[in-house]
């Protein structure tokens, strides 16, 4: 007998003739997937168009647009090289932490990061606030070096801690870093982690950050940047991961976190992401699994 009534998991589509993509809302959110696998169902397609490849040897200018999501961005593991005292060391709890050129280390450390130029801008608004800008907020960010190593951590450069730093955002919930465009280190896709404070007293204690994410980076922006000196073994890590193998944007190819970037290798690169924080959910990030950065 010719089924009249098609369904999905037990379901009956709404419009039988369209796919399962096309059902409408109601019918995306009453599937049977958690919240990050609807961000997939809902987002895939838009951030596969982001990932356009540009030519990997270009050094002209850049620019790389992200699809439009409403949700909260998704929590995500600190990695194991947070510094922020949840496994150890605790760069927050330093004096000068709060800055906004992080290249350079400060306190009793003197050393410089190198790479190619980069400003990380991270708006951040309040859901619980009908999206409103979240001024105020503390956030810490933090990446690893064009070698691939963290700061605090990592083998030559333990007795450092750039590349780590806080600002608090503005009235329009807009914090800016200078930096330079991190590796791409064995087993993670390129990425900046950062973290959410409700405000500058918050940070003294990981467990008050409301939000815990990573900004996953476009894949013709670090293919143009892998070709400078200093980024050598970036290229074949790059090779051997994708955003969808990768474990923390795999289960929805990096749908929310996929950064816009412009520029060039010769003026720097600006690389900017909405950062959508609802304080109404409860944080479930925590230290994990974020890959090893190779030894040096």
């Amino acid at each position: 007998m010719r089924d009249d009534h098609p369904a999905y998991q037990g379901r009956p589509l709404p419009r039988p003739h369209d796919e399962v993509v096309d059902q409408g809302l109601g019918f995306d959110i009453g599937t049977l997937f958690d919240r990050r696998r609807a961000l997939r169902f809902l987002g895939i397609g838009a951030a596969g168009v982001a990932l356009t490849a540009c030519g990997a040897g270009s050094t002209g200018s850049t620019t790389t647009t992200t699809s439009a999501t409403t949700g909260e961005i998704p929590d995500e593991t600190a990695g194991p090289y947070p510094g922020d005292g949840s496994n150890g060391p605790d760069v927050l709890a330093q004096s000068g932490i709060v800055r906004s050129d992080i290249r350079s280390s400060f306190g009793e450390s003197t050393g410089t990061a190198e790479g190619v130029p980069m400003t990380l801008e991270l708006t951040v608004s309040d859901l619980a606030n009908g999206g409103a800008a979240f001024a105020g907020v503390a956030v810490y960010v933090w990446h690893c070096t064009r070698e691939g190593g963290y700061s605090m951590y990592s083998d030559g450069v333990e007795d450092q801690n750039f590349l780590r730093g806080v600002q608090i955002a503005d009235a329009d919930g807009r914090v800016r870093f200078t930096s330079v465009f991190p590796a791409c280190y064995d087993g993670r896709w390129p990425h900046i982690h950062f973290e959410v404070y409700p405000d500058q007293a918050s940070i003294a204690d990981s467990s008050n950050a409301i939000a815990t994410s990573q900004v996953a980076l476009p894949q013709d922006v670090c293919q143009t940047v892998y070709q400078q000196s200093g980024y050598e073994d970036s290229v074949a890590n790059l090779r051997k991961v994708s955003l969808s193998s990768d474990n923390v944007f795999g289960d929805d190819g990096g749908a929310s976190q996929l950064a816009t970037v412009t520029g060039d290798v010769t003026g720097g690169y600006t690389v900017s992401l909405a950062v959508r924080v609802d304080t109404r959910t409860t944080p479930s990030a925590g230290s994990g699994p974020g890959g090893t950065p190779p030894s040096r």
